[in-house]
Order: structure tokens, then sequence, then C-alpha cells
């Protein structure tokens, strides 16, 4: 009896041992913000994102003047874009833009700020509120990079999230038109002619209009707007039917 409670005072012994270890492992302290700083990177390397989230925020509370900050700001934006959280990663690539503009990360964190508002950037029925915000934001990195390998790539953003804006007014146009409301698709037919004449709505945003007002009678003003449309659209997909028209209202 008394070696069973040896070996059970061993086996009791042991376990809080090894879990008093545990428990001071789990709370590591660091000499450095280099240290910290290092862990964080070696963890964000290994993919260990939460616990290098951990790290760098513990570095920008701990030491806000080190010369790592605006590294460990740049991460966990990284990470937040890495986890696909793209209005955090947003707010902390904007973040670091503010707080550390000299740093060598302001660049290409102004670029994937834009970025993040690229990917929420929902589909053309839904608010367009987000579509803006990177149209606006990719411009002003333009403005500043406008030599940049990378402005190249926001202009080719910038022209898909415009096609998007476009196919939204266009659409709403059409919606009218079925709900027999031609003059508010007008509206919207010209919404797209003055705002987005560089997307592939242009030509049958041109054709909606002119098809409308003449199913209204609007005869003049389609007149008006058929030589515009020849001479813009001299092998367009639409002249067959706008030279129909044009024959109609001279018979």
């Amino acid at each position: 009896m008394k070696r069973i409670l040896i070996y059970t005072s061993i086996i009791i012994l042991t376990s809080l041992s090894f879990w008093g270890c545990k428990s001071t492992s789990s709370k590591a302290t660091y000499n450095s913000d280099e240290e910290i700083y290092l862990n964080g990177l070696r963890l964000f390397q290994e993919k260990e994102y939460k616990e290098a989230t951990s790290m760098f925020d513990l570095l920008l509370i701990q030491y806000p003047a080190s010369k790592y900050a605006d590294d460990a700001q740049y991460y966990m934006a990284e990470i937040n874009f890495v986890n696909e959280e793209y209005i955090l990663a947003a707010f902390n690539y904007n973040k670091l833009l503010r707080n550390y503009s000299a740093s060598d990360y302001s660049k290409i964190a102004m670029y994937k700020s834009a970025l993040c508002y690229f990917m929420l950037s929902p589909e053309f029925e839904r608010d367009q509120h987000y579509t803006n915000e990177a149209i606006k934001a990719f411009r002003d990195f333009q403005a500043l990079y406008p030599s940049d390998s990378l402005s190249n790539e926001a202009s080719q953003k910038i022209m898909t999230l415009r096609e998007k804006l476009a196919n939204r007014d266009y659409f709403t146009a059409e919606l009218y038109r079925k709900l027999d409301s031609p003059l508010s698709s007008v509206i919207y037919y010209n919404e797209v002619i003055s705002k987005y004449n560089d997307t592939k709505f242009y030509e049958p945003a041109f054709y909606g209009k002119i098809e409308t007002l003449y199913e209204i009678k609007k005869f003049e003003q389609v007149k008006a707007l058929i030589p515009i449309f020849k001479t813009t659209f001299p092998n367009g997909k639409y002249l067959d039917k706008v030279l129909e028209i044009e024959k109609e209202i001279q018979n």
C-alpha cells in the first residue's frame, strides 16, 4: 500500500512539473524588439498566422518606435490579406501609410490597399461602394507612382471595375425599358454614354437610346443622334439597325 502511494505521488509531481513547464513556455519573455520581430517573421513564414499576429501586435505595443514597427504593421496586413479579411487588411495597410509614411513598404501597401477594395467589389447588381473606392485608390496610386509596373496593373483593374459600373447602368436602362418607363431608361443610357465610353457597353447604350427615342416618337432627337452614331461606330454591331431606323424616319 505504501509503495502504491509513493508511485502515485511521483506520477502527480511529474504531471505538475510537465504542465508547469508547458505553461512557462507559452508565456515566453523576449529581451528585445528584434527578438520579437524575428520570432513573428518565423511564425509568418511557417504560416502560423495567429501566433505571428500576436508577436507583431506585441512588438507594436511594447516598442511603438522600433525600427521593426513598420515591418510588423505590414505583416499584420499581409496576414489579413492571406486570410481574405480584406476590410481589416485595407485598414492595416492604410494604418501603415498613416503611421510610417517613409516606410519601404509604402508603395506596396498603397497598391494592396486598393487591391483589397477590388476584392471586395461585388457583382454589378449590388451596391458599388467598394468598386468606387477601389477605382479611387488605384488612381491615387497611379498619381504617386505613374511609371511603376504596378501602375499598368492598376489600369487593368480600373478597366475591369469601370466595365462593372457601366454594366450596372446599362442593366438598369434595359430594366426600365421592360417596365415601360422609356424616359428613365434614356437617363441611364446617357449615364453609360457620358461616363463609360471606353467600355463595351458604350455602343449598345447609344443604340438603346436611339431605339427608345424612336419608339416614343422623338424623331428629331433620333435624327440628331444617328449621324453621331455612324461616325462613332462606322463598323458597329448595331449599325444596320440604326440605318433601318433612319430609313423609317425618312419615309
